[in-house]
C-alpha cells in the first residue's frame, strides 16, 4: 500500500538530433520508451540522481544542466486504488562520453531521432514528447 509519492529523476539528454532513450522491463511503463532514470535516494539532490540513473541504465556519462519540469505520474488499479505515484522531475543532461547499453532495469537503450518522437513512431511513455520539445527548446538557449 502507497503512502506517499516516490520522487524520481529523469535524465533527458539530446545529442545531434537524437534523444537518448531506453525501454522500460518494469511497470508502470513496462515495454514503452522513456528517458532514463528512476529513484532518488534519501539525502540524495535530484540533480545528481539523474546523472546517476543515467549511467546505470545506459552506461552514458552526462552532465546536470537544469531542471526542465516535474511530471506528475498516478496509475489506479482496477478498483481506483493508486497503484503508482511518482513525482518525475526532468532534468536536462550534457553528454559528456559513452556509448548507450541497456542495464539495470532497462531492455533496450538507444539514440532515437527527435523526429521519431515527435511523429510518434515508437510507442513512448506519456509526456515523452513535450518533455523532448522543452529539451531541443533549452538545448537552443544554451547554444545561442
Amino acid at each position: 500500500m502507497l503512502t506517499a509519492p516516490k520522487l524520481a529523476a529523469l535524465a533527458v539528454m539530446i545529442r545531434d538530433d537524437h534523444v537518448l532513450l531506453v525501454r522500460r522491463r518494469n511497470e508502470p511503463d513496462a515495454g514503452l520508451w522513456g528517458f532514463p532514470g528512476g529513484h532518488v535516494e534519501l539525502g540524495e539532490p535530484t540533480l545528481k540522481a539523474a546523472v546517476r540513473e543515467l549511467h546505470e541504465e545506459t552506461g552514458v556519462t552526462g552532465r546536470a544542466v537544469e531542471y526542465l519540469t516535474n511530471i506528475d505520474v498516478i496509475v489506479h488499479d482496477e478498483s481506483g486504488a493508486v497503484r503508482f505515484h511518482f513525482l518525475l522531475a526532468a532534468v536536462l543532461c550534457a553528454y559528456v562520453s559513452g556509448v548507450p547499453v541497456a542495464n539495470d532495469d532497462v531492455s533496450d537503450a538507444r539514440w532515437v531521432p527527435v523526429t521519431d518522437v515527435l511523429t510518434r513512431q515508437i510507442a513512448t511513455s506519456e509526456h515523452v514528447d513535450s518533455v523532448v520539445k522543452k529539451a531541443v527548446g533549452a538545448m537552443a538557449q544554451v547554444a545561442g
